[in-house]
């Protein structure tokens, strides 16, 4: 018996070499090359019997000013964060591929939203290869959700599902999860990268010449990167991140690329007995309660897509050893090294002796600049043994050149400090407001322009 010829196919990009290599030739990545079995060629024809297809319906060709430009139509889900991150509900045809670690609750979010959209009007269908039919019924028992009429199948077997997604017809499937589909046509086994691909290019291809919105669940790697190929986010309409710690009880939702809606929306969910409900009001999740100011606290105005939310920065200063750490949790630490030096240079802070640990409250995750102020304000604040004013906020990114910068959307942010009871805010002075505003009323604006002004300013408020 002839042995099958194998393949090394890089998980990121899908390129494929005939032999082993630590550095993928194609994209550069490291270790992201893996064995998979050389399919032999079908007499021309592409796998399940057809000739290769785009994952769209195609036309012809057109001026682009001929094309009418219409406004997708959405169907809420039943959850509002879950519609805030998608852009406002499920869209028809459209394709979401949802990750998450294993038990942050995928799984019990997407059950709970067919449900809504079955009792809306809207026939579901729910489709799992790692449970059985009676763990679904079992879970929908715990949630609290009876005389559902949502179609389930337990089926792992690629021409199966579509078939009888074919028969049912229905508005809505979730396929749970993509990496336990396989294809019959295929001969590597399911998870691997040519059937992730594969499988996930079908569903694409069904949903957007049927009109039936899909929701693929995707594994996680132990980096938190969705498994499988990269090419699989470059397919999908909407690529979500299920976030958060399983030892608390809140979970948030981040849209990380979205054809219909805008990305890096936040949902924040709380898990409770019944299952995952929406927090209207977040920024009290990431706000410490102490019942006096402390040093080494400052409170941030974060925009997360379009939605403003405070949270609070925390650094502790103690004296280092030899090789002083430096450590951030929830922000770049890369960026935190960056800061100290700018401290220094501009400020006269010295902490080159010192262990620097910095740690956003709460489990969320800060990747924009803006939170540079409030964490070089909360170093400072520590370092001095000094808390900073009661109900104190601070934003504004800072340069190499010792600069603050305005923020983006920097009216927003203060009105949202002002609505919850904050008395004086930081700024850039760019960011503060031109003329007198009601929604500004007991918000103190002091606006700076370096940060040695900002580090004076703060010392003359103790």
């Amino acid at each position: 018996m002839a042995k099958d010829k194998t393949l090394y196919t890089c998980n990121d990009c899908g390129a494929t070499t005939p032999r082993w290599l630590g550095k993928c030739p194609s994209c550069g990545a490291w270790n992201s090359l893996v064995e998979t079995v050389a399919e032999t060629p079908a007499s021309g024809k592409n796998r399940m019997g057809a000739a290769f297809a785009a994952l769209a319906p195609s036309s012809e060709v057109r001026p682009l000013a001929a094309i009418e430009a219409v406004d997708v139509a959405r169907t809420p889900t039943g959850q509002g964060e879950l519609d805030r991150v998608l852009g406002g509900g499920i869209v028809e045809g459209g394709v979401v591929l949802i990750g998450g670690d294993p038990g942050i609750g995928k799984s019990t979010l997407l059950l709970q939203a067919v449900d809504a959209l079955q009792r809306s009007g809207l026939p579901a269908l729910y489709v799992t290869g790692e449970e059985s039919g009676a763990q679904v019924a079992l879970r929908a028992r715990r949630l609290g959700i009876t005389g559902s009429q949502v179609s389930v199948l337990a089926e792992i077997q690629l021409e199966k599902i579509i078939a009888t997604l074919a028969a049912q017809q229905p508005a809505v499937a979730v396929i749970d999860s993509i990496q336990t589909v396989y294809s019959d046509q295929l001969t590597s086994a399911p998870g691997s990268v040519a059937q992730v691909r594969e499988c996930a290019a079908h569903l694409t291809r069904w949903a957007k010449s049927s009109g039936c919105a899909i929701v693929l669940v995707g594994h996680v790697t132990k980096d938190g990167q969705l498994a499988g190929p990269r090419v699989l986010e470059h397919m999908v309409d909407t690529v979500l991140y299920f976030e958060g710690d399983t030892h608390s009880s809140f979970r948030l939702i981040r849209a990380i690329k979205n054809r219909f809606g805008a990305v890096n929306e936040i949902g924040v969910f709380a898990m409770t007995e019944r299952g995952l409900k929406g927090v209207s009001n977040p920024s009290a999740i990431f706000l410490s309660q102490h019942a006096q100011p402390v040093p080494g606290s400052c409170v941030l105005v974060t925009l997360e897509g379009t939605r403003p939310m405070l949270v609070e920065i925390q650094a502790l200063v103690d004296s280092g050893g030899v090789s002083p750490r430096r450590l951030s949790v929830g922000l770049e630490r890369d960026r935190l090294a960056m800061l100290l030096a700018v401290l220094h240079q501009h400020a006269g802070v010295a902490t080159g002796d010192q262990d620097v640990f910095v740690n956003a409250v709460g489990g969320v995750r800060i990747s924009e600049p803006a939170a540079d102020l409030a964490v070089m304000l909360a170093i400072t604040s520590s370092l001095r043994g000094k808390a900073l004013p009661k109900g104190f906020i601070a934003f504004g990114e800072v340069g190499l050149a010792g600069e603050v910068r305005p923020a983006p959307r920097g009216q927003e942010r203060l009105k949202e400090a002002a609505k919850l009871g904050f008395s004086v805010a930081v700024v850039p002075k760019a960011n503060a407001p031109k003329k007198a505003d009601k929604a500004f009323e007991g918000l103190t604006i002091h606006a700076v322009e370096r940060v040695d002004e900002a580090m004076a300013l703060v010392r003359g408020l103790d």
